[in-house]
């Protein structure tokens, strides 16, 4: 399991590097089922992994100039507060055990893990919608709609600090829709937000969490690899394309997660 384990990293940066957005979303699952890590320490393990990713899977945006700093400040900042919050104070603050109805007892990890297959299941529509056909519409002029943003850039940090996914999926759409972004830049801003505010929320760990420092570096490592080759792929292959086939893969995890943390406990 170990060894699958790895190799799903490795799958997960081939993901990243080909869809962007979205990519790094099985990383909290890959963790628990094949590495057999507690679900809070997994979402804590995620943020580590998914920040490294997302950092090294930015900078080909950043060398084509499809990140907007400006952007990626203003939904960056209220993000990176909340997902660090969150870390620090939120997660520790949920008891172990929530309550129990007959044989069934959801606990902290049971719920993280729930929480986490809903997003999955969010997740996966974006990626199996048909995207609006744009490339023959004018650009539209780049705005901001400060508060929107600073609503939702929160929201997605105490998100992202639960359950220690991206939120690429949130983020991105914020971007074009609050922001005007085209979509590539849109993207590659993502990634940047994503990077600060998974690798700053890391840090919000609190002093009593042991972390398996080679196990992580090791983890995030196979997960880079797989980035550089997702990004030598998506030179050849249509993301578009790949984007739903994935989405329904990540449908089907959302749903074996919930199932297997509720009916089959």
């Amino acid at each position: 399991m170990e060894i699958a384990g790895y190799l799903a990293s490795i799958f997960i940066g081939i993901a990243l590097g080909i869809i962007g957005g979205g990519g790094s979303i099985l990383t909290v699952p890959v963790l628990v089922y094949l590495f057999s890590i507690d679900a809070v320490l997994a979402t804590a393990y995620s943020l580590f992994v998914v920040g490294a990713t997302s950092a090294v899977g930015s900078f080909s945006y950043f060398t084509k100039g499809l990140v907007n700093i400006r952007k990626a400040i203003v939904f960056g900042i209220p993000s990176i507060i909340a997902v660090y919050l969150t870390r620090a104070f939120i997660v520790p603050a949920i008891p172990n055990e929530i309550f129990s109805i007959g044989n069934f007892t959801l606990t902290k990890s049971i719920l993280l893990m729930l929480l986490f297959a809903i997003l999955m299941i969010f997740t996966s529509y974006s990626m199996i919608k048909k995207e609006k056909d744009v490339t023959d519409e004018p650009p539209q002029k780049q705005q901001f709609n400060y508060l929107l943003i600073l609503i939702e850039g929160t929201l997605v940090g105490i998100l992202t600090g639960l359950v220690g996914a991206g939120g690429g999926f949130l983020i991105i759409p914020a971007l074009v829709l609050l922001s005007k972004l085209p979509m590539k830049e849109a993207v590659g801003t993502s990634l940047v937000i994503i990077a600060a505010k998974s690798l700053i929320g890391f840090l919000g760990e609190s002093g009593e969490t042991a972390i398996d420092w080679l196990f992580l570096l090791k983890v995030s490592a196979f997960a880079i690899i797989g980035v550089f080759m997702g990004m030598s792929l998506s030179k050849r292959t249509n993301a578009e394309k790949l984007k739903p086939a994935f989405g329904w893969f990540v449908l089907v995890m959302g749903v074996y997660i919930i199932v297997k943390e509720t009916i089959l406990k």
